[in-house]
């Protein structure tokens, strides 16, 4: 019997080793035996399945990289993207290992791939404005025909293996950024069928969500379990069973997802209910809840977030967009605070039909905490943006100072008792005059605030505002702020003011006191932010805009005196702050008076004496117009840092992939430097005077001239200036049509300036005058031209009108190709390189034409006859009569085609007219009063 066992056991044991010793031959046999049949089999159906480019270090075939799976490993991965990305990468990783099936392997000797292992991996997700992504790499078998395909490789997936990897998407057409790093995914299913379901396990150290450049995600832990169904044949995703959980927060997601053919349809809903008020802040950005860990948050919380719809660009199809949250029995007592914020309660909901902010409807119905008997509530409904509907109900009474402490605000201290009692209703539309009916008060006492960033507090803060409007009109808004008083550094400050009937604004401020911007600013600021600029004012104004706008000038009360030093102010118009280095303004009446004021802008420098009328009214109202008359003088003016944008670059974005971090390079994006933006309510005059003026690389000396800004346009009017070493009178009318386009109209009369210097030192002219680059001699100009400017300040040649005399005097026509060509047709040397005693051209513009008029000029004996046309983008159609010694009376007829660099020659009289370019758009006509200027 125990013979019998005994000879079993070593039996098992026999056939066990001998399978076990044929298990591990094959898996050192199978990849000595099959590695070329498949590396070329992979090979292959890369070639025939992808149309990105993919490359490789090395190619290794074992059983041991991913147990017990027959694996393929690719080190050095990477695969770009498909079109419009094809030269930018789509995955890279230190390897990527394709699982091999054996039994198919085998007894099919085809090569199956049946899972995917990613470690290390950078995935680079780019999608478009349009919808187009970069994903599509892979071509399916409906789009590959049978003779294209000889490989003998398939792709049925039934496994997904992706470790501490980083996925970026960046989707332009929805204006949504994810970076998930340190990404750890599972997902399993029958990848092979039309229809599977696919689970997924997913961790991520930190997950970002970015939309339309605000982040609402920071370095979140996330951690997923998922059931997505997918359909290969409709483009369709449905999430059925997914529970996330962000840091704490617990997620429950489903929806769906429709790739469409130029967009997306889908409708996803998130919810998270009845979970812990705690849990909740822990998912937001660190900057709102460094105080957390300090902080015990009681209460429940309902969350809930839908996105429903088609997303098509070209149809403006947008998604509806809905949040709601609810807080209940919410308490946030920070351990300091010797009162909690307690009985938070909150019904918010929020609702983006189509994703357009016009149709925003936002519910607060309604907010409430306490700290201690201290209260805030509120209900507050609004719909709409540029009209907006609203019904608010604020009252509170809140110690700050215990408030502060409750909620534990870092690096602030606050103090003081802030009420507020507002009922509004109603509908506000500038446009329409119309604002809700309104009745509030406002009052800071005792106030104090001071912050880690500077040592000193802004204290003994008393505020009392009342808003009174019970027509909703702006005619009956009345505004009172008396009094409003703080102390800085030792300095009160006062203002006291009463504003009514915005309509026809009826003001009476007074202010008195100190302040030091730098320092004040330091107090809210973070480190590395920095402000300057110094104020002394003792001023009263008392008045109406109707008074101001007829005259009335006796019947307002305006005086005082406002010293500025070291302001730096900013404007949408200017991509620079503008600092006032110095200045003393004197109020009298309806003038402020300027003494002295000294300002700089970037490299350019300015002095201004003089005054601006309807200052307070400007203001206060947008509908005054700024007047003004200044003397103006400036040693330096560079142009070029006035254009209202400026150059941008994408950054490096720090990639990280094995523990080694690296950057993608950086790419300038192609921009516009945008046009110089004149506003349109000022009416302001100067006289004046400049030593030196920058533009786009022109160098213009001593000008001289009457310049007025009046309606959105600059006028220079019997301007002169040294411009390479021959004085220009001007006349000028400049105006912008947006920040991208403006519109100039100019005459000038340059007297024997050096043709050399201009085509070397004046940009415009090389453009306009290309031909003349190898030019010697002396040129004069009588011109007239109107057009259009592009953003980088460059002529829109097609909008060209105008024309002129170009007289040239001993010019060397050295190194113009059409001479030259005649030249060698005609057998002519002297026309090669002529010289010109003294010739007049005249020439017009229009429709990216140059016409030229006939003239005449001698050369060696010859007599030619030149007229016909020249186009801004180099096109020549020009006749020319070569007339021969000793008078001309028999002549060659010449036609001259071609471009400037490559021209035509033959014999004959009949040409083709240049095509002529339109402009579409409006062009102003070339100034027409008065002969230009002498």
């Amino acid at each position: 019997m125990l013979n019998s066992i005994k000879s079993k056991v070593l039996k098992f044991f026999k056939i066990s080793g001998i399978i076990i010793v044929s298990i591990l031959f094959l898996m050192f046999i199978l990849p000595i035996l099959f590695p070329e049949k498949i590396s070329n089999e992979i090979k292959s159906f890369a070639n025939t399945k992808l149309t990105g480019e993919l490359d490789f270090k090395e190619a290794n075939l074992s059983f041991f990289n991913h147990f017990p799976s027959l694996t393929l490993t690719l080190t050095d991965f990477s695969l770009k993207g498909s079109a419009p990305y094809k030269k930018e990468t789509l995955v890279s990783a230190n390897e990527i290992a394709f699982g091999i099936n054996i039994k198919s392997l085998i007894f099919d000797k085809s090569v199956t791939i049946d899972k995917i292992f990613v470690s290390n991996a950078f995935m680079n997700v780019k999608v478009n404005e349009k919808g187009e992504a970069n994903y599509n790499v892979y071509i399916s078998d409906e789009h590959t025909s049978k003779k294209e395909t000889t490989s003998e490789t398939s792709l049925r997936l039934e496994k997904i293996d992706i470790e501490n990897s980083r996925l970026i998407y960046d989707d332009k057409s929805t204006k949504v950024v994810i970076d998930a790093k340190g990404l750890n995914y599972v997902g399993k299913g029958d990848l092979d069928l039309a229809v599977f379901d696919i689970y997924t396990e997913a961790d991520i150290d930190a997950f970002n969500l970015t939309y339309d450049g605000e982040q609402y995600l920071k370095n979140k832990k996330v951690k997923a379990d998922l059931i997505t169904k997918i359909n290969t044949n409709s483009f369709a995703l449905v999430f059925q069973e997914n529970n996330l959980k962000i840091n704490k927060l617990p997620v429950d997601f489903n929806g769906k997802f429709n790739f469409l053919s130029n967009g997306y349809d889908m409708d996803f809903s998130i919810k998270s209910e009845n979970s812990k008020l705690n849990d909740f802040f822990t998912a937001l950005p660190p900057q709102y809840i460094t105080w957390l860990e300090k902080t015990k948050v009681e209460g429940n919380t309902d969350l809930a977030l839908s996105l429903k719809g088609k997303y098509i660009e070209s149809t403006n199809q947008k998604p509806d967009l809905a949040f709601n949250m609810k807080i209940r029995k919410g308490v946030i007592n920070h351990s300091e605070a010797p009162f909690p914020v307690s009985n938070i309660f909150l019904n918010f909901d929020t609702k983006l039909p189509s994703l357009d902010t016009e149709k925003l409807k936002v519910t607060i119905d309604s907010i409430f905490f306490n700290v201690d008997k201290d209260y805030v509530k509120a209900i507050i409904k609004t719909e709409g943006m540029s009209t907006l509907k609203m019904d608010a109900r604020i009252n509170s009474k809140i110690d700050l100072a215990a408030m502060d402490k409750a909620l534990g605000i870092q690096n602030m201290d606050l103090k003081g008792v802030f009420t507020m009692d507002i009922k509004s209703k109603g509908i506000y539309d500038k446009k329409s005059g119309k604002i809700p009916v309104t009745e509030g008060t406002i009052s800071f006492k005792n106030g104090y605030v001071k912050s880690d960033y500077y040592p000193n507090p802004i204290q003994n803060i008393n505020v009392l505002a009342t808003i009174l409007d019970k027509k909703g009109s702006l005619d009956d808004l009345n505004i009172n702020i008396t009094p409003a008083s703080f102390e800085f550094e030792g300095n009160p400050f006062y203002v006291n003011a009463k504003l009514n009937n915005f309509e026809n604004i009826n003001y009476n401020i007074k202010a008195k006191g100190e302040l030091d911007i730098a320092k004040i600013y330091k107090v809210f600021s973070q480190k590395g932010l920095e402000l300057e600029g110094y104020i002394n004012a003792d001023v009263s104004f008392k008045g109406s805009q109707n008074d101001a706008m007829n005259g009335r000038y006796n019947k307002s009360q305006n005086s005082g005196t406002l010293k500025l030093r070291n302001i730096k102010t900013t404007s949408e118009y200017l991509p620079q702050p503008f600092i006032i280095k110095e200045g003393t303004f004197v109020f009298n009446q309806d003038k402020m008076k300027f003494n002295n004021f000294l300002a700089t802008y970037g490299q350019s420098d300015f002095k201004m004496n003089g005054y601006l009328q309807n200052v307070i009214d400007f203001v206060l109202t947008n509908k005054a117009i700024l007047k003004g008359n200044f003397t103006l003088h400036s040693n330096f003016i560079n142009v070029d840092e006035f254009m209202a944008n400026a150059t941008t670059e994408i950054p490096a974005t720090p990639v990280s992939v094995d523990g080694k971090e690296t950057k993608n390079a950086e790419v300038p994006i192609e921009t516009s430097t945008g046009v110089v933006v004149i506003p349109s309510n000022f009416d302001l005059q100067f006289n004046a005077t400049a030593n030196k003026i920058n533009f786009e690389g022109l160098a213009i000396d001593h000008l001289k001239g009457n310049m007025k800004i009046n309606q959105g346009k600059l006028e220079l009017k019997k301007s002169g200036f040294d411009l390479i070493g021959s004085n220009v009178l001007m006349d000028l009318v400049y105006g912008s049509q947006s920040t991208e386009k403006a519109f100039f109209d100019f005459k000038v009369n340059a007297k024997e300036f050096d043709i050399k210097r201009a085509y070397n030192e004046i940009k415009m002219f090389r453009e306009m005058a290309s031909a003349a680059e190898s030019a010697e001699g002396i040129v004069s100009l009588d011109y007239k031209v109107a057009g259009i400017l592009d953003g980088n300040m460059l002529p829109i040649y097609p909008s060209l009108t105008g024309g002129g005399t170009l007289s040239v005097k001993n010019v060397k026509m050295k190194g113009f190709k059409m001479f030259g060509t005649v030249s060698k047709k005609t057998g002519k040397e002297a026309m090669a390189n002529p010289d010109l005693s003294k010739v007049d051209i005249n020439t017009k513009i229009k429709n990216n034409i140059i016409t030229i008029e006939r003239f005449k000029f001698k050369v060696a004996g010859f007599r030619p006859r030149i007229e016909g046309q020249s186009s801004f983008d180099g096109k020549l159609n020009i006749k020319m009569r070569l007339g021969l010694p000793p008078f001309g009376l028999i002549g060659i007829p010449l036609k001259i085609t071609g471009t400037q660099d490559n021209p035509i020659v033959k014999m004959g009289k009949e040409t083709k007219d240049l095509e002529e370019t339109e402009y579409e758009g409006d062009v102003p006509q070339p100034l027409s009063a008065g002969s230009n200027p002498k």
